[in-house]
């Protein structure tokens, strides 16, 4: 998927990566022939890349960004208690990563391109919610769920002001 760059960092080799507006860094090496990124070696180089775009294989495997904490949670739905929302595909912003939790039951989780494929949500199998990748869940049968939010600590005064209200009825 294709990612943002939002910043930069070294590693402890002094290694440039690149932060993602998904939450996951992405090493930047410049080391010829095999790759060539001479400007990363610099600051005004790193400066003109913000905001291009770099694929994030983390997130063609839905893997998990470290670092991110929880700052909100849906009710707990059923199968009759879903939002329609939920059960269309829609997406969450830049950096808010989701943790589908099914209490009882299962849920079908359908993710759109380009990771286009289907799972199935069950209480020892959780699903992750990529940032801004869309996607829907409906249930099968009897289900218990709920839907919980992370971010990187320091966005969260960002968000907050920028903050829509939710797809569900406040409970």
């Amino acid at each position: 998927m294709k990612r943002r760059i939002v910043g930069y960092g070294q590693d402890e080799a002094g290694d440039w990566f690149a932060r993602l507006d998904c939450a996951h860094n992405q090493h930047l090496r410049h080391k010829p022939p095999f790759l060539n990124r001479p400007w990363v070696e610099q600051a005004t180089g790193r400066d003109a890349h913000l905001g291009t775009e770099l694929d994030c294989p983390r997130c063609d495997r839905l893997e998990w960004p470290e670092g991110v904490t929880a700052y909100r949670r849906t009710p707990t739905f059923s199968e009759e208690t879903v939002p329609k929302a939920l059960r269309q595909d829609h997406a969450t912003a830049a950096g808010v990563w989701g943790r589908i939790q099914v209490l009882e039951g299962t849920l079908d989780y359908h993710l759109q391109p380009p990771a286009d494929c289907s799972l199935v949500v069950t209480p020892e199998s959780p699903g992750v919610v990529v940032p801004q990748l869309r996607h829907r869940v409906a249930p099968r049968g009897k289900v218990k769920f709920f839907v919980e939010f992370y971010r990187l600590p320091e966005e969260q005064p960002l968000r907050q002001a920028h903050r829509r209200r939710p797809p569900w009825p406040a409970g």
